[in-house]
């Protein structure tokens, strides 16, 4: 068995490779978050023969059917990346999102070419989803591996520092664009710009994982000879335990992240009337919040630990989310801003500690693949479909608090999963052993 003492990562090659991690991330959640905010537009494009709401159903579906892959994803890259290595994954990955986010850019209308519009978009968005099936759970594997054990709480959380910095990307581009031209023009080629430019950055992206070499305990279970030889047979076989928790504990994180974060927009605009120009101010303003936030909470992880800081989180969603969407309901900035942002702090205290959380659930040698397949199988689940399901229970019941029971539902779910897991604050995740286990053959 391998030493549980991490070889030392120098500063600079730390910073690179933490900076390397977010912008995959931050590809990841600017696609979704400019897909969700333009998603009223999309529909008029690409479905324009329904009603508003229809078309809005349409393009969430559309939304939605990106994450059935995901699992696939995730079953081909995370075993994948615990056999040949993070890095090599992650830089297929990124281009893989970069090109299929910006194909999107250049689909024909439906008036153009009739019903092979969403056709094409929904080609777009499985390869989107396949793509994103590898990126999460590497990316948060590297980050993890290169980060110092009792730093690792606040490094991990510069992982959804990208997720954030994404969605505010994306939704201070779309605001600008909405003020800058008129709707015929936005529903005609405006929308397209956002999408176009997700093949630069994941260019950037690209570069940045390329120069950077494999993790050091990647690298030392190489030199060991631990690497598995199955990795996908084993990661299921030897911790189907840690990857049901891993699975209970992400619902409320899916859920959460993608209808504050995707889904809230439309609701503002369509449900509450709230002009979409002034909605994704509302959001951008909370995720800017979010994102002063986000390291302090994973600073406070590795002081006080995960698992508290996950259920306070969780606690606070069962407490406070009606609350919080009776603020919001009540459509007048002065109460619908604190609720949005009460939402967004619970959800913050969840992003910021379970990067650093999750990867220290499983060993070296099948950490990328039990981790990407865990993740995966619970966003395709509770995370895509949070947006569709949203919408269609408030058009089919009327009652505009069904966000604020589903939130709650989740957070009631993923206590349990998150009392099971082992506490991982300072623990080192070297070696074939996971926490409060015995050791692991290789």
């Amino acid at each position: 068995m391998a030493s549980n003492r991490k070889p030392e990562t120098d500063p600079a090659t730390l910073r690179r490779a933490i900076g390397a991690s977010a912008i995959g991330n931050l590809m990841e959640w600017y696609d979704y978050g400019v897909y969700g905010y333009a998603a009223a537009i999309i529909g008029e494009v690409f479905f324009p023969s329904q009603s508003t709401t229809a078309a809005l159903l349409s393009s969430f579906g559309v939304l939605a059917v990106s994450f059935v892959i995901r699992p696939f994803g995730g079953l081909f890259f995370g075993p994948l990346g615990d056999r040949i290595g993070r890095q090599r994954v992650l830089a297929t990955t990124i281009i893989l999102m970069a090109c299929s986010t910006f194909a999107i850019g250049v689909l024909p209308s439906y008036d153009q070419v009739g019903v092979w519009a969403p056709i094409l978009l929904i080609l777009a968005r499985l390869v989107q989803g396949f793509s994103t099936g590898g990126e999460y759970g590497g990316a948060a594997t590297f980050m993890a591996e290169y980060a110092p054990d009792r730093r690792r709480g606040f490094l991990s959380s510069f992982l959804e520092f990208g997720t954030l910095s994404g969605y505010i990307l994306g939704a201070g581009f779309l605001t600008a664009l909405t003020f800058a031209l008129s709707h015929a023009d936005m529903q005609s080629w405006g929308w397209r710009i956002p999408f176009l430019v997700a093949l630069p950055l994941g260019l950037v992206g690209l570069y940045l994982r390329l120069k950077l070499e494999d993790t050091p305990v990647f690298r030392e279970l190489q030199e060991t000879g631990n690497v598995s030889r199955a990795p996908l047979r084993e990661s299921i076989s030897r911790n189907w335990r840690p990857i049901l928790s891993l699975i209970g504990v992400v619902i409320l994180l899916n859920v959460a992240d993608y209808t504050l974060l995707t889904y809230m927009p439309s609701y503002l605009s369509d449900v509450l009337d709230i002009s979409s120009s002034v909605a994704l101010l509302i959001l951008v303003a909370v995720m800017l919040v979010m994102l002063a936030v986000i390291p302090f909470v994973g600073a406070l992880s590795d002081r006080v630990g995960r698992k508290p800081v996950l259920l306070a989180s969780a606690i606070c969603f069962v407490a406070f989310s009606y609350p919080a969407f009776w603020l919001i309901s009540r459509g007048n900035l002065a109460y619908t801003v604190p609720g949005m942002l009460m939402l967004g702090l619970f959800l913050v205290l969840y992003l910021g500690t379970e990067p650093s959380t999750l990867p220290a659930i499983l060993p070296t040698q099948h950490r990328y693949g039990g981790f990407a397949i865990g993740y995966n199988l619970s966003t395709s689940l509770f995370g895509g479909t949070a947006p569709f399901l949203n919408t269609y229970l408030i058009s089919a019941t009327g009652n505009e608090f069904v966000p604020a029971f589903y939130l709650m539902l989740a957070a009631v779910v993923s206590i349990g999963p998150i009392l099971s897991i082992p506490e991982t604050a300072r623990a080192s995740i070297h070696g074939t052993t996971r926490p409060g286990t015995t050791p692991v053959a290789g």
